[in-house]
């Protein structure tokens, strides 16, 4: 029974091992990336830290640690103790952050690998943007456009527009609120010297960037609230490459008192007071006091850490430093080579791509000459067939033209013709007029004769009727006289009525008297002769001036030298007709006048 009981015993105790994990899981965080590992439990701190060795592929390992947060400070991995018998925190993963726990005095010649370098790199620019470790805003400008180079490669205008870096983190917060600038004015202060960096390359970059900031006075130093006795203000504990430095707690930047590692002969601690011995005997000990035993044991790791490297760097170079330094020369070479021939290649590629632009320049310039020239082509073709069009039209013009001159040459002839025409119209009309002139004068002149002749006719006429009245007289007297007889006496103008005497119942006729005029006879049908004459005449004239009227009106349109001549023509002709007229008026009253008188 009891031998079964502690069978038992022994089966649950198997169980509870077998039921205890064998791993735990980490993750481990760099400056650029995440990893997480599944450790066993026996693992101690150097097995955890070589496997992120060997991931990140980091061979310069002296300067690196594993940090972990406990309560309200930090501490570092010890590689010789297990990782779950240290103050780890109990999460599940537990987390370390890989950082750089002792910085070297020269970083060129001391950071050999190119992923020592960048990590480094990122660590103090992650210092300096969180203010940590301070710096001028010169020398943060400055420092800014190394990591742009780092980051972007050389400058390209092209590429590189305004506003690229709005995203990037690379001033303190202090240095932007220091100064009333906008980000653009930041921008363009870093491009201006990043602008300057090229041909640099990324490794290059990085350390020129650590070359300038190992010279700040913050730079590599870890800082402790310490007090120099119990009954003193707070201090300040800087531990460095360069040694130990005492600092007023409110400033950071130039110590009130240094002991250089060269200077340290011991340093020693018991629970809560150090002890720095000098190594000239003849200087004090100096004594100084930390509040938390954990926060010793820091102070004591970094002060052996840094004393060793300190020790270490003026020593001859291990053959494992050797190697690494002959391997990294070698890479360096290589790499410098390989940049060189990628920077021809590059300026190769630069110049073939500006000959290709040049190229497709001119191509296109060619090309839009030759559209251009196309184009000038097609308006010359079209200006072409405008001009043969025009003068088409010219010519029809021209044909027009000479047609319309041989017209207008006819129309001169015509008219030069007209003219003459006219000129003899006018001629024979200033005869005719001359006749017509004279003829009126000869009228004139008969009518004042006719005048004067019957005036003569008159006075015969008057003559004959009182030759008449006294024969009837005479013949009264006779009748009255001799015969008592009834008499009847008919007169008439012309002729003259027979004479009856009447006799109781004898009659007796005398012969009849007429009393005619043969003189006047013959020349009155002459003058009536001649009157018509002169109205036939007169019509004519009449006639004539009429069609020249209608004739100058239809060339009055076209040409005013031909009614200049007709206007002067008939201006000539218009006096004398009217005279003509004016006569045959006088001539037609005396006529009438005579047929009244006879």
């Amino acid at each position: 029974m009891s031998g079964q009981l502690r069978h038992a015993s022994k089966m649950s105790i198997l169980g509870l091992k077998k039921k205890q994990p064998k791993t735990f899981k980490v993750k481990v965080i760099t400056m650029d990336a995440e990893m997480e590992f599944s450790c066993e439990v026996k693992w101690k701190g150097k097995d955890l830290f070589d496997l992120v060795c060997r991931t990140v592929g980091l061979r310069e390992t002296w300067f690196f640690g594993l940090r972990y947060t406990v309560k309200d400070t930090y501490a570092w991995l010890k590689p010789e103790k297990r990782v779950l018998d240290q103050e780890v925190p109990k999460d599940s993963p537990i987390t370390f952050h890989f950082l750089a726990k002792f910085f070297p005095e020269k970083v060129e010649e001391e950071l050999v690998q190119e992923i020592t370098q960048h990590l480094f790199f990122l660590q103090v620019k992650k210092q300096i943007l969180d203010e940590e470790i301070f710096c001028s805003p010169e020398a943060s400008v400055l420092l800014a456009s190394y990591a742009v180079q780092a980051k972007y490669g050389d400058y390209d205008p092209n590429f590189h527009k305004p506003g690229f870096l709005a995203q990037d983190e690379l001033l303190p917060k202090r240095v932007l609120m220091q100064y009333q600038m906008t980000p653009d004015m930041w921008e363009e202060k870093i491009t201006a010297w990043y602008a300057e960096h090229r041909g640099i390359a990324r490794d290059e970059a990085e350390m020129d960037y650590l070359k300038i900031a190992q010279d700040l006075e913050m730079y590599g130093v870890s800082y402790f609230s310490i007090t120099q006795n119990k009954r003193d203000t707070d201090l300040q504990l800087g531990v460095d490459a360069q040694g130990l430095h005492i600092y007023s707690p409110n400033s950071k930047l130039n110590p009130n008192k240094s002991f250089p590692w060269s200077g340290i002969r011991n340093i020693s601690y018991s629970e809560k007071e150090f002890t720095i011995k000098p190594l000239d005997k003849k200087k004090d000990v100096f004594k100084f006091y930390s509040s938390q035993l954990r926060v010793n044991k820091l102070i004591l790791q970094l002060c052996i850490g840094n004393h060793d490297l300190f020790m270490r760097r003026r020593k001859v170079d291990s053959i494992e430093v050797q190697q690494m330094k002959a391997q990294a020369k070698e890479e360096k070479a290589r790499k410098k080579v390989e940049r060189q021939i990628l920077a021809r290649e590059k300026q190769m590629r630069e110049e073939a791509e500006r000959a290709k632009e040049e190229m497709e320049r001119r191509l296109f310039q060619l090309q839009d000459e030759a559209r251009l020239a196309n184009e000038a082509l097609i308006r010359s073709e079209e200006t072409a067939d405008l001009l043969a069009e025009k003068a088409q039209i010219a010519e029809e013009e021209a044909k027009l033209l000479a047609h319309k001159a041989a017209e207008a040459e006819q129309e001169r002839q015509r008219l030069e013709v007209t003219a003459l025409k006219t000129k003899e119209e006018k001629r024979l009309m200033e005869q005719k007029m001359r006749e017509a002139e004279q003829l009126a004068v000869k009228l004139v002149e008969q009518s004042e004769r006719r005048s004067k002749e019957a005036d003569h006719l008159k006075q015969d006429l008057t003559e004959a009727k009182d030759a008449e009245r006294r024969a009837k007289q005479k013949l009264l007297e006779i009748t009255k006289t001799t015969y008592p007889v009834e008499m009847t006496i008919i007169l008439t103008k012309t002729p003259l009525p027979s004479v009856s005497f009447l006799f109781h119942h004898t009659t007796f006729t005398l012969p009849s008297t007429h009393l005619t005029f043969p003189h006047l006879h013959c020349p009155r049908l002459e003058y009536m002769e001649k009157s018509k004459h002169l109205q036939d005449q007169l019509k004519e004239l009449k006639s004539e001036i009429e069609s020249l009227k209608l004739e100058e009106q239809q060339q009055q349109a076209m040409f005013n030298e031909g009614n200049v001549v007709q206007m002067a023509i008939l201006n000539a002709t218009k006096h004398p007709l009217q005279c003509i007229a004016n006569e045959a008026g006088n001539h037609t009253r005396l006529q009438i006048y005579m047929l009244l008188l006879y």
